[in-house]
């Protein structure tokens, strides 16, 4: 028997991109944490949006804008809210972003813009994964054109996926449907695998589909 045909999944609410919280970063960067603007180390999460124009579904092309050479791709596992205030699922997603140096006030020109969200086939039930606690275990592979670039560990975060979603949920309430990603990690010098046109990305981990998105030039 054929399985029925299921459309790809995008997001239906707000996507919501968390900063700093993966344990190496967050080390790169405690130096600077008391520079100017903040003058201190964070003591909430640090969220940005990913816009709904940014979406791209899996099997699908990113273009470059004209003047970009190259961007920025990490691996990161989003929460999708249920109801009552719970995670129902998990998707994958592939969250490029033009090459910046600060993260202080991030601007969405570099992270919004049209295409520079990859999004997983599937958003796979929570229950499936081993609940919250069973996502410390997962290994998210990031490849480009079938080379190994990135491993990234959830074990390695610096609020593990409870931890942020509660402490999220503490100062704003994220509604069925909404997106809250655990974050991105960096290379051991602090950036990020790099991806042009002509070049494939390919997001991996145990429980998911392969999460693929080809890069491609703007059109004239």
């Amino acid at each position: 028997m054929n399985t029925p045909w299921t459309p790809p999944y995008l997001p239906q609410g707000t996507v919501y991109g968390t900063l700093l919280n993966f344990r190496r970063e967050h080390a790169l960067w405690a130096p600077r944490m008391n520079e100017a603007p903040y003058k201190a180390p964070p003591q909430a999460p640090v969220l940005y949006i990913k816009t709904a124009n940014t979406f791209t579904p899996s099997g699908h092309a990113i273009a470059l804008p004209h003047q970009v050479a190259e961007v920025d791709v990490s691996a990161s596992l989003g929460l999708v809210a249920g109801e009552g205030g719970r995670v129902a699922s998990a998707v994958l997603f592939n969250n490029v972003a033009i090459p910046h140096e600060s993260y202080f006030r991030p601007s969405v020109k570099f992270r919004c813009v049209d295409g520079f969200l990859g999004v997983g086939r599937d958003a796979v039930a929570l229950d499936a994964l081993g609940g919250l606690d069973g996502l410390a275990g997962l290994v998210i592979e990031l490849r480009i054109n079938g080379v190994h670039r990135q491993t990234v560990a959830l074990a390695d975060l610096v609020r593990d996926a409870a931890t942020l979603w509660a402490d999220v949920n503490a100062f704003q309430t994220l509604r069925p449907g909404d997106v809250l990603m655990l974050g991105t990690d960096c290379l051991p010098d602090g950036s990020r695998p790099r991806a042009k046109a002509g070049d494939a990305v390919e997001i991996l981990a145990t429980g998911f589909k392969p999460l693929v998105n080809a890069f491609v030039g703007e059109a004239s």
